[in-house]
């Protein structure tokens, strides 16, 4: 008689893994939100062994915190952590637009052109212009065909997610969808430095509009007396 063999704890852990990544990446756990393992192990069903794993994979990337006073959160990523995001941002996205410009299919571009398109008819809607946005971005990933570039982009994207969308405040998704066309062009052009140029004046651009909201919601330090 053979008795069912038992899953290994690192499969179980790397599950709870996936689980919790995904729940911090569509904004249900939000951050800021406290978190404790008997919390998640009850949330998704499983032990507290692959949670404890998992928290322990999740702070190495920097989505999940202990804070003083207030135990294990949600990463609430502060200002010098946004600009660090965007500096990667525009080097790794710069990168995948060359590429992809060298590289991507016929289909792959004509994909990317549809959902260019259909931007317009969402920019009031802003569950649907972030959902249009990430499967433009994740096409322009794919579309880069590098195995390596898609990995350092997929845990950007997954800190990123950390920062709740814009893209339906001041103006950005107009602002957005002209910078996604000129990537656009590039890419139909097969010009590998202009669509560099343009993911990396995109990513600038929105760093541009994160930080000034920054400063809006957040402040700033006073300055020094005298300084100027």
């Amino acid at each position: 008689m053979h008795l069912p063999t038992r899953e290994p704890s690192r499969d179980r852990g790397q599950e709870a893994y996936a689980r919790i990544r995904a729940a911090i990446r569509d904004g249900t756990l939000a951050p800021g939100l406290r978190l404790t393992e008997t919390d998640l192990a009850a949330r998704f069903g499983v032990s507290r062994t692959p949670v404890r794993q998992a928290i322990a994979r999740l702070e190495s990337e920097g989505l999940l915190t202990h804070e003083a006073r207030r135990g294990l959160t949600v990463t609430r990523p502060d200002h010098a952590q946004v600009v660090e995001l965007y500096v990667m941002r525009e080097v790794l996205e710069g990168a995948a637009a060359r590429l992809a410009a060298q590289h991507a299919s016929a289909t792959e571009i004509g994909a990317m052109a549809e959902l260019v398109a259909s931007e317009p008819a969402c920019f009031n809607d802003a569950r649907a212009l972030a959902e249009t946005n990430q499967r433009l971005h994740g096409l322009l990933y794919l579309a880069a065909h590098n195995r390596y570039l898609l990995r350092s982009l997929e845990q950007l994207g997954a800190t990123m997610a950390l920062l709740p969308t814009l893209l339906t405040v001041g103006g950005r998704a107009a602002q957005a969808h002209a910078e996604h066309q000129a990537i656009l062009a590039a890419l139909q052009a097969r010009n590998g430095e202009a669509a560099e140029a343009a993911a990396r004046a995109h990513a600038q651009a929105a760093q541009r509009h994160r930080l000034a909201w920054l400063v809006r919601t957040v402040g700033v330090p006073y300055a020094a007396p005298g300084g100027v």
